[in-house]
């Protein structure tokens, strides 16, 4: 079973949108399985928060011994 990952989005008419590339490398009427992932306003503001704490947490743990490595 081959798997292929691309961003799409919903038409008005509520259906997915294929990449042309992947549009024609399936065969017509073929069975596939479909995955919808979507991202929710909380995962998105989850990501922000990582990202915020990890660059607190960064910084916190730098010390003045490790400005040697600056000049690497």
């Amino acid at each position: 079973m081959k798997a292929y990952e691309f961003p799409s989005k919903v038409t008005p008419e509520g259906k997915l949108e294929l990449p042309e590339t992947l549009q024609t490398s399936l065969k017509s009427e073929q069975v596939v399985k479909v995955i919808v992932l979507v991202s929710e306003q909380e995962d998105i503001e989850d990501k922000k928060a990582w990202s915020t704490l990890t660059s607190k947490q960064f910084l916190v743990a730098y010390s003045n011994s490790d400005a040697i490595y600056d000049q690497i």
